[in-house]
């Protein structure tokens, strides 16, 4: 009888797979990332050590010794927030944390602005007592600019009304209010000894989302040379919901990791942090493959670190609240092993 594994699918859930059936959703997840991203696949050793990642019989899985990448965070998780200096000190002491993130409870620069004395005020002291870079994090989440939460007209309702210029108009002038924002607290974290700001799930709103995330970061990098700025996305792909901006020439709408990179990097960002979505049916093993061939080409070409978001629900992590450590294991050796990734 053939050897049956237990593994998991993209929603956390377990399965048993046979050792030939792993191989297949491997190559499978392959042939799904090349076509839609129009990149090359996986070589056939590349191919073999997903396999013996996902084979290997142990319930945990690591990297040897010497190997270990350093991890960033977009949020120190699990403290309430605005984190105090106690205790981020707990999880530098405590847990051996690479980096500290302090952000708030409502995480969007929009909401953060309100409070930014405060916050201003944790950071010094934390910056005081810590020894482990911490840095300051929130999303631009350019949709609360949008009426209800915000003052300008909603764009998601007037697309689907025909009425594409009000659309764009809109999302430009939400462009500059997000800007105005970010570099806001920015500036007053910045001034207050913060070793670094980051902008989480850029894209999130789509391609007028990610230009004003790389707008906030060039003029960042102008006032403050010595910031670091870590940007993750918020997906594989920037969605068109304006459909005609560009950040120097380059169209943002429909941009892969590659080129997010490509424009991440000119703007002046110290990490970037590509995302791919994870389809909750397939299986772990299928959505890593996926996924590895999609931000392959963005590691070779890159000139700053690459830290793949491996959070619930991106990069093969399963899409749980507290995804299954035989899972993000895989997921993390692959991701360091196979990809080549900087940290995570």
């Amino acid at each position: 009888m053939e050897q049956r594994i237990t593994t998991r699918l993209g929603d956390g859930s377990r399965v048993e797979m046979t050792p030939g059936e792993i191989r297949s959703d491997i190559e499978a997840g392959i042939a799904a990332g090349a076509k839609r991203a129009k990149v090359e696949p996986l070589t056939q050793n590349e191919v073999d050590h997903l396999v013996e990642i996902f084979t290997a019989p142990g319930r945990f899985a690591s990297v040897e010794p010497g190997e270990e990448v350093v991890l960033s965070s977009d949020g120190t998780c699990g403290l309430p927030r605005p984190a105090t200096a106690e205790q981020l000190l707990i999880y530098q002491d405590a847990f051996g944390s690479d980096t500290l993130e302090m952000a708030s409870l409502d995480y969007s620069y929009k909401a953060v602005k309100t409070i930014a004395s405060e916050v201003a005020q944790a950071m010094k002291m934390a910056q005081l007592e810590l020894v482990a870079p911490a840095q300051y994090g929130a999303m631009p989440d350019l949709g609360r600019y949008s009426r209800p939460d915000g003052p300008f007209p909603n764009w998601s309702e007037l697309l689907p009304l025909g009425r594409i210029d009000e659309a764009r108009a809109a999302q430009e002038e939400a462009i500059e209010a997000s800007i105005d924002d970010i570099c806001y607290v920015a500036d007053e974290l910045w001034a207050a000894g913060t070793d670094g700001m980051d902008f989480d799930t850029a894209a999130a709103a789509g391609d007028g989302d990610f230009l004003a995330t790389l707008r906030a970061t060039e003029t960042l990098r102008a006032r403050c040379p010595h910031l670091g700025i870590q940007l993750g996305m918020a997906s594989e792909m920037v969605l068109g919901m304006h459909g005609e901006l560009e950040y120097k020439g380059r169209r943002l709408a429909g941009m892969w990791p590659l080129d997010q990179l490509r424009v991440v990097q000119e703007a002046g960002a110290t990490v970037f942090g590509p995302a791919v979505n994870v389809n909750t049916t397939k299986s772990v093993a299928w959505n890593v493959a996926r996924t590895i061939t999609i931000i392959k080409p963005c590691v070779a070409e890159a000139q700053i670190p690459v830290h793949p978001n491996v959070g619930m629900g991106v990069c093969g992590v399963p899409m749980s609240g507290f995804p299954p450590h035989d899972a993000l294991g895989r997921v993390s050796r692959a991701l360091v092993q196979v990809l080549g990734a900087d940290g995570l």
